[in-house]
């Protein structure tokens, strides 16, 4: 079993805590000009810590979705951490449920692959919550701090953040679809849908958002098994 406790924890998740700054700041920032006061914000980063999710849910907040939808969005756009944490489970040593309850929600697709890297058969719990404090405090710590910089702000440079949202989405993307042909077609048939049901209006920008993303998957999980089948 890892012998690294909870200081060696922090260390590890230094670079995460790092790298969440620039990323929890804009989105600090963006909640302030989409109209949540700093509770909301902060709150936000409090209970969901997903960054793609709580970006996504600024943009449905600003269409006006029903809060319902958003919730249903968020657990779509989140439904790999199923896998994660099932995987992560094997590689963890045994504890107490409620303990692994703790750290399962802080495990995210950064906190995952240090964890998951990690040499050894058994990782401690108290190195996992080393990690996912450092990072889930980086978070919601920057979450605030952008939005208290926004606040103090010109209104037209608050406005001209919106640009980073598209920007975020544009810098989780691209990296992904480089030499990855399958990720290129999802983006493509996601896009494709989305527009049909935003010119035809058939369906509001939530239910327009959720139906292109299963749909998409759908067709390239069915098309990936016929290929595979051949």
């Amino acid at each position: 079993m890892q012998e690294h406790g909870f200081s060696s924890g922090l260390k590890a998740g230094a670079s995460i805590a790092i790298g969440y700054f620039p990323v929890a700041l804009t989105f600090g920032l963006l909640a302030k000009t989409t109209g949540l006061s700093l509770i909301e914000a902060t709150a936000m980063s409090i209970f969901v810590f997903a960054g793609a999710a709580q970006y996504i849910s600024l943009s449905l907040i600003t269409a006006g979705v029903l809060p319902a939808l958003i919730v249903v969005n968020t657990f779509i756009v989140n439904i790999r951490h199923f896998l994660m944490t099932a995987a992560l489970n094997e590689k963890m040593e045994p504890d107490a449920r409620w303990k692994k309850a703790l750290y399962a929600f802080g495990i995210t697709d950064e906190t995952f692959t240090v964890l998951a890297t990690q040499p050894g058969d058994k990782i401690r719990t108290s190195f996992a919550a080393g990690v996912i404090v450092i990072s889930y405090g980086s978070w919601v710590a920057f979450t605030s701090l952008g939005h208290l910089i926004g606040a103090s702000l010109p209104g037209f440079l608050q406005a001209s953040m919106s640009i980073a949202l598209y920007a975020m989405f544009v810098g989780l993307l691209v990296p992904s679809m480089k030499g990855n042909r399958k990720v290129v077609s999802l983006a493509l048939i996601a896009a494709l849908f989305n527009s049909l049901f935003y010119f035809t209006g058939w369906l509001s920008t939530g239910w327009a958002i959720m139906v292109s993303t299963l749909a998409s998957a759908i067709i390239i999980e069915l098309i990936s098994r016929k290929g595979v089948a051949a």
